[in-house]
Formats: C-alpha cells, sequence, structure tokens
C-alpha cells in the first residue's frame, strides 16, 4: 500500500509526487489499516501556491506567464479537454473575428504561414502547441464544488469533485485564478409558450453546420457575430432562414475592424469610430430599412463601454438585402410551431443568444471582484484583481488580447506578492 504525499517546489511549475512505503499491517488488522488509509486520503487536503480554475484560453495564458516566473501552479479543468468551447461547442465555419495580431497569447505567436484571420481547427491547433511548449498538464474531469477564503489560515479552501472516480478532492491554494470564462453555461431566453414548440430548439453551442437544415424553415434568434454567420451558414445549405434582430447593432467589415484596432492605438477613439462608422456607411448603405440599425454610440467605444462587439459581416448582409434571410423583430409568443411574428411557422430554432458565467455557483467569497452574474464589479483594465489574492482573468469581454493582458498582470502581481507571504516560499 502507498500513500502518495505532495511537495511544491519555486523551480517548476508541477507538483511532484513522491511515493512513501506504508509498511504491511498483521493480516488480522488489514480490513480496519485500509480504511484508515482510505479515509487519509479521502480528506488528504493538497496544497499549492496558485490554483487556476479552467483550462480555456485565459487558464493557459495565466499558466504560461506563471511557468515563465517560476511559479508553481494546478490547472483544474471540467472538461475532459482543454479549450472545450472551441472544440466541442463551436460550429464548423467560425473563424476568429479579428487579424492575428490582436489573438496571440503571452510568448507564443502564429506560425509565419497561419493566415490573418485563424479558422477554428488552427486555433486549436496552436492552443494544443501552447500546451506543449509550456508543458501545461491540466487535471481534466475535475469539477470545483466550492471554493471559500480561510481568514484563520490566509488561504483558499476548495472542495472539488474527480468526475471519473466520483472522489473528492481538497486544494489549499493562496493564490486562486478564476479562468473558467464568460461561456460558461449557454443563455436561452424565457419565451412564453416556448415548451410547446415541436420542432428543434437549439443553442449555437450545439449548431455545427447548415447541411442537415437544406428545405427547413429556420428561424435564428440574436444577432451577435455567432447568429449572423449561423443565420448566412443556414442560408448557404439551403434553408429558409429567418433572423431575430432585437437590438441595435454595428456591421463591420473585418478589415474595418483591423483598421480600427489598429488606428486606435495612436489615434482619439471618437475620431477612429466615426471613420468607422463612415467607412462602414458607404460600404452597406442604410441597413435601418432592412431592420438593422446603428447604435448611437461607436463600435469601438461601445465595446469599450459595455463589451459588446461590432459583427464582423460574412455575406449576411447581401443576403438580407436580397430577401434570401427575413429580419424579424422580437419574439412575443410562441403557439405550436407559430412563432409570433406574422404567424410564421418555423421548424427549428437556434438560440445564439450568448452563455452566462457560473462562477457564482461555486466561488463563495467573491464580492470583493464579482458581482452578482460573475463577471468584473470594476471596469477594464482594474477589473482583474479583487481581494486576498483572488484574480480572474477572460471576463472582461476583451477577447483574447484582454486574455493576454490579464494572465500577464497576474503573473506579476503575484510574483510580487509572494516573496512576503510567510510559509508558501
Amino acid at each position: 500500500m502507498y500513500a502518495p504525499l505532495m511537495r511544491n517546489t519555486l523551480h517548476t511549475h508541477f507538483i511532484e509526487q513522491t511515493e512513501v512505503a506504508i509498511p504491511n499491517p498483521k493480516p488480522s488488522i488489514t480490513p480496519y489499516f485500509n480504511s484508515l488509509v482510505a479515509l487519509s486520503l479521502f480528506s488528504m487536503e493538497e496544497e499549492m501556491v496558485v490554483l487556476i480554475v479552467g483550462a480555456g484560453p485565459a487558464g493557459l495564458a495565466t499558466a504560461a506567464c506563471l511557468t515563465q516566473l517560476s511559479i508553481p501552479y494546478v490547472i483544474v479543468e471540467r472538461e475532459g479537454c482543454s479549450a472545450s468551447l472551441w472544440r466541442n461547442r463551436a460550429y464548423d465555419r467560425l473563424k476568429l473575428h479579428l487579424a492575428k495580431e490582436f489573438c496571440v497569447l503571452p510568448h507564443m505567436s502564429y506560425p509565419k504561414d497561419a493566415p490573418t484571420y485563424i479558422p477554428k481547427d488552427q486555433f486549436v491547433n496552436y492552443l494544443d502547441s501552447y500546451i506543449d511548449c509550456f508543458n501545461i498538464r491540466p487535471r481534466y474531469h475535475t469539477a470545483i464544488e466550492s471554493c471559500m477564503y480561510d481568514e484563520g489560515r490566509k488561504c483558499w479552501a476548495i472542495v472539488a469533485c474527480d468526475m471519473v472516480t466520483s472522489m473528492v478532492v481538497k486544494y489549499k491554494a493562496r493564490f486562486l485564478v478564476v479562468a473558467s470564462g464568460e461561456n460558461s453555461a449557454p443563455n436561452i431566453p424565457v419565451i412564453l409558450g416556448l415548451n410547446s414548440f415541436p420542432g428543434e430548439v437549439i443553442h449555437s453551442s450545439k449548431y455545427k453546420s447548415g447541411a442537415t437544415y437544406s428545405g427547413k424553415n429556420v428561424l435564428v434568434v440574436g444577432c451577435g457575430n455567432s447568429g449572423m454567420e449561423i443565420a448566412y451558414d443556414l442560408a448557404s445549405h439551403g434553408a429558409n432562414t429567418s433572423i431575430v434582430v432585437r437590438s441595435p447593432v454595428h456591421v463591420m467589415t473585418k478589415e474595418l475592424i483591423r483598421l480600427g484596432m489598429t488606428f486606435v492605438q495612436y489615434l482619439p477613439v471618437n475620431m477612429v469610430d466615426a471613420f468607422l462608422v463612415m467607412t462602414s456607411n458607404f460600404v452597406f448603405g442604410d441597413l435601418s430599412r432592412h431592420g438593422i440599425v446603428r447604435p448611437k454610440v461607436g463600435p469601438l467605444l461601445l465595446k469599450s463601454n459595455t463589451g459588446r462587439s461590432a459583427v464582423i459581416d460574412v455575406g449576411t448582409v447581401s443576403l438580407i438585402k436580397k430577401g434570401t434571410i427575413k429580419v424579424l423583430g422580437g419574439i412575443f409568443n410562441v403557439k405550436g410551431n407559430i412563432v409570433e411574428f406574422e404567424e410564421s411557422a418555423f421548424d427549428s430554432i437556434v438560440f445564439a443568444t450568448g452563455y452566462r458565467s457560473t462562477t457564482n455557483n461555486w466561488l463563495k467569497n467573491g464580492e470583493s471582484m464579482l458581482n452578482d452574474d460573475g463577471l468584473p464589479k470594476k471596469r477594464f483594465p482594474d477589473h482583474w484583481k479583487g481581494a486576498n489574492g483572488l484574480y480572474c482573468a477572460g471576463l472582461a469581454k476583451r477577447g483574447l488580447a484582454g486574455i493576454a493582458m490579464d494572465a500577464k498582470n497576474i503573473a506579476n502581481d503575484i510574483l510580487s506578492t509572494i516573496g512576503s507571504v510567510s510559509g508558501w516560499i
């Protein structure tokens, strides 16, 4: 019988396991002895410097930055793989909406031959190379059940579940990084009568391709990037497609956004926004007659203030102008397969209505950093740090560039703190 003991080292980012032999007990007391060992292992608390929750891009970037500073950490992930949103919940035709120079994680660039706008599969390959480069070893199938700051011991006490064995796992960490993402759970709005709809109702996270919808009447709810691109994909595969546009939205080309993000590094944001709106109007014309109204606030300032992104057109606008894709207003009611606009009948509904954070389900002392929705209380760029060694990465709605900034800030702040924390160095 062997019992693993964990010990930390500041010279590597993983925790070594040392096996210590336990002498065999007398045969007559073997069952009792084994039960004591099992109880000891069950309740053992593993001690670490940093615990990162989530192995998406934010968690991986934070792990890489800690590695560069020789700070030990453990990273846990509920799913059975890293970046599960990109691997399992993204539609087939997805590409990064921003140019690659705005989508680089810390300390590793894309291959020289990578396209300007990275396809989903190539981005996943980049993440796999990133994991290998920094020797990141997430503990998969580990679900955080609760996390609370222990004032007496000055550390975070974490209870997790190994989803493979159903065993309880306990951690003690001086620093906690919430990197579980804004997109933890699909968000489907409450709509009267939706449960009576006889057709298919899915969230965009389950949508892969329009190939199976040819000839069907499909309603897309949501006019963000996912909704607009899914509508285009459906129409391109022969589906009779309608899209619900409930809010004002900026529509831009990817080249315009790239220019804007470059210009804003040198020019005032209101000047850049004015240029983007003027040029977009020239490219697309007045879209209000097609049911798409532009917000009063410019696209970059709107993103900065609210996190709402402009829609990068992939060809959807042209199909809307041709009447191939119909634009509808807000949903009021569902009666059977009739969705109340003009008594329109649909076979399927795809909700491209975003996600919500589930962090507050398990984080019990996060009020210094997160609001009731599990998102940062403070505005960017001061959002990433809470009290008692609590941090968040990737929750500011700033994309991959924001993730890179968060990861670097967190690692540097931990480094500046760690030398003065007794018992952790």
